[in-house]
């Protein structure tokens, strides 16, 4: 019998002449590709939490002020029957109601855009934390924007309001948001500009060395 033709091992080579490979020098893009790609943790968690204070305070100021500012009025007429006061629809059909959901859905999706683009533009690297605090900031804001509208827009207590105004005398409803998933179109809008932003312009990864 004969045994089988099978090739020996490769030797193992510890001779003291074995040419080892450094570690790439720091900063160069072959350490930056097995390294830590852009800022740490610590760091993007600190961004992120500034960047959600920034978009809910500011942004949500100005939002509740344009929305004030700009919804249509839905007007009110009292009458007073029996000794009580009674309220009604000065145009029952009239669309300011629904034009009131509509002023803050696009106000929020325009807010969206541009916060997403600013956000992108001073942080193109940015990664999970970054994402999460836009969304978090937009719902944030949409909703200070929600109760500062209504806070300065008309009084909420209507029979007073008309008690004050007189009979028969027009006067406007309190700025109310019916279709609450309004607040939703901030948020849904920065995330997908954002993610947009990001597929299109934002840096690409190195490709890895071909080691031969």
């Amino acid at each position: 019998m004969t045994a089988p033709l099978t090739p020996p091992p490769p030797p193992h080579d510890d001779s003291p002449h074995q040419v080892w490979q450094a570690p790439p020098p720091a900063g160069s893009p072959v350490a930056d590709l097995y390294g830590q790609d852009g800022p740490g943790m610590k760091t993007e968690v600190r961004d992120a939490a500034v960047i959600t204070l920034a978009v809910a305070l500011l942004g949500g100021v100005l939002f509740g002020l344009l929305w004030w500012w700009l919804a249509p009025h839905v007007p009110l007429v009292a009458d007073q029957v029996d000794k009580s006061w009674v309220v009604y629809l000065k145009d029952t059909e009239g669309e300011q109601a629904v034009g009131v959901d509509g002023t803050f859905t696009l106000l929020g999706l325009a807010f969206g855009v541009v916060s997403a683009a600013v956000v992108f533009l001073l942080r193109r690297r940015g990664g999970v934390p970054l994402v999460v605090a836009l969304g978090l900031g937009g719902l944030l804001a949409s909703v200070l924007a929600w109760r500062l509208g209504v806070w300065l827009g008309p009084p909420s207590d209507v029979i007073a309001h008309a008690k004050a105004v007189g009979k028969g005398v027009t006067f406007s409803a309190p700025l109310k948001l019916s279709a609450k998933g309004a607040l939703l179109a901030w948020p849904l809008a920065g995330l997908l500009v954002h993610l947009g932003l990001t597929a299109l312009f934002g840096p690409r990864d190195p490709e890895p060395p071909y080691a031969g």
